[in-house]
């Protein structure tokens, strides 16, 4: 594979060994080249027609250039030898660095050997009248499951992304990276109300994950969220116990602590968790982990977009904050290993400390227990959006559906309420942690400066205190 993508760009091996050796010229400690070439497609269902239909191919090349604490970045989309030599020289000088001599390692080293994403038939080899029939399927079962329904979208998304990597270390590697979200949005009428609601589910597969089950599922989830709806109101707000519930509430560990782990604003001292590593934040009970080797997960890598093999990181180890999220800077200024977590949008970007699948284990308890423990608080288990400070460690986020708990049992359906709290605070105020930990296979994206598909997860948990904005009065 690796010598067909040095085809596909157009390079030799010679080729980037000389693009590193200008890069470097100025004086520069470290030169990476990162070269992509991604196929998206996309096919959507409107009024019962499949009525839509794109594709976009992204083509370049990016150079970055370190030299001490200075980063240079350039890029091209056209990868002749001139274009590639005018990028580096570009990124060198953004780099300002004092003359030296580089000398290029003798021996390449080819990295290899992570497989998390197999495919099974890639996207290259699928075409749009292949995809066609799990629209339609999925019009009809939505509008088959409710006399309710009466507008259906849906949309099937993919894409194929090609990386040959290459870096003033010798370490080179190929990756080819697949993605594919299926996506149904419903509307449903009652009595003149409308509700909608939506369901998706995102993995880096090949076309093998098209079938008539993950079809009927995500129809069956979007009806099922939308008829809940109808009957659900906002209850009143205030500081109260929410029990989250497993899968999406891992909104919660992203947002809320997930930013502030990440190296960069530990480095820069904007993380409330700064000074805190090594200490007890949470209960011993609790691991945090950030995962990029989950087979086909959507925030998955085999490498990352600095050549660091994907791992699987524990960012809190029995309550103890035990590592940050680090790219190749950060773990330099922190003396560490990197933990593959350096990635980028596309070749435009530099890579910096992103999330990849970031959940909590699960812990012993049962989430009926939990929930039976609550006099009076909240139970929420569909997210659908969230933001943070990430000096402050303040957070929000927007609870979709879930319950009233009143002397421990489900009572009324609730809606459209917000969570607010402090993301250290809301760690600590954790007692109680399910044994039903779920990662949540939806279509997540962070926007960090930048755009990455990532993924979210975490058991049902007690949260003993945190503010709830519903409704005003009775």
């Amino acid at each position: 594979m690796y010598n067909s993508y040095l085809n596909l760009f157009g390079v030799t091996q010679e080729d980037l060994k000389k693009l590193i050796d200008i890069a470097l010229e100025e004086g520069g400690d470290y030169a990476d080249l990162y070269f992509e070439h991604s196929i998206a497609n996309e096919l959507a269902l409107r009024d019962k027609q499949v009525n839509a239909v794109g594709s976009h191919i992204d083509y370049g090349v990016g150079i970055r250039v370190i030299s001490g604490d200075q980063t240079g970045y350039a890029y091209s989309e056209i990868t002749t030898m001139s274009k590639m030599v005018e990028a580096a020289r570009t990124a060198a000088k953004i780099a300002t660095g004092s003359k030296s001599r580089y000398t290029a390692p003798e021996n390449v080293t080819l990295l290899g050997g992570n497989n998390f994403y197999p495919i099974a038939k890639g996207w290259d080899e699928t075409f749009v009248t292949d995809k066609i029939p799990y629209l339609y399927k999925l019009n009809d079962i939505a509008f088959g499951l409710d006399s309710r329904v009466v507008k259906v979208s849906a949309r099937i998304s993919d894409s194929l992304t090609k990386i040959l990597f290459f870096n003033s270390l010798g370490e080179t590697f190929a990756d080819m990276r697949p993605m594919v979200s299926i996506i149904c949005s419903c509307v449903m009428e009652e009595n003149g109300k409308l509700e909608n609601g939506s369901a998706s589910r995102s993995f880096r597969m090949g076309f093998e994950l098209l079938n008539d089950t993950i079809v009927e599922e995500v129809a069956k989830e979007a009806i099922a969220k939308t008829s809940f709806l109808f009957g659900a109101k906002q209850p009143k707000g205030g500081v109260m116990p929410v029990v989250m519930g497993s899968g999406s509430s891992g909104i919660l560990l992203h947002e809320a602590v997930g930013h502030a782990f990440e190296a960069d604003f530990n480095r820069k001292q904007t993380s409330i968790f700064c000074d805190k590593m090594g200490k007890q934040v949470c209960d011993k009970s609790i691991n945090i982990i950030d995962d990029g080797t989950i087979t086909a997960n959507r925030g998955s890598v085999n490498y990352d977009d600095e050549g660091v093999p994907g791992q699987k990181t524990y960012l809190v180890k029995d309550g103890v904050l035990n590592s940050y999220l680090h790219d190749r800077i950060s773990a330099k200024y922190y003396n560490t290993a990197p933990t593959g977590n350096g990635r980028r949008e596309s070749f435009r970007y530099i890579p910096i400390p992103r999330m990849r699948a970031t959940y909590m284990d699960s812990g012993t308890a049962s989430e009926e227990d939990i929930i039976a423990s609550v006099k009076y608080g909240i139970y929420a288990d569909n997210f659908t959006n969230g933001q943070v400070q990430i000096g402050a460690g303040d957070f929000t986020f927007f609870v979709k559906s879930g319950y009233l708990i009143e002397n421990g049992k489900f009572t009324q359906p609730i809606k459209d309420i917000n969570i607010i709290g402090n993301g250290p605070e809301a760690l600590r105020e954790i007692t109680a942690v399910a044994n039903n930990n779920i990662i949540d296979n939806g279509t997540w994206t962070c926007g960090k400066e930048q755009y990455c598909a990532v993924s979210c997860g975490m058991p049902s948990v007690l949260v003993n205190k945190l503010t709830v904005g519903g409704c005003t009065n009775e």
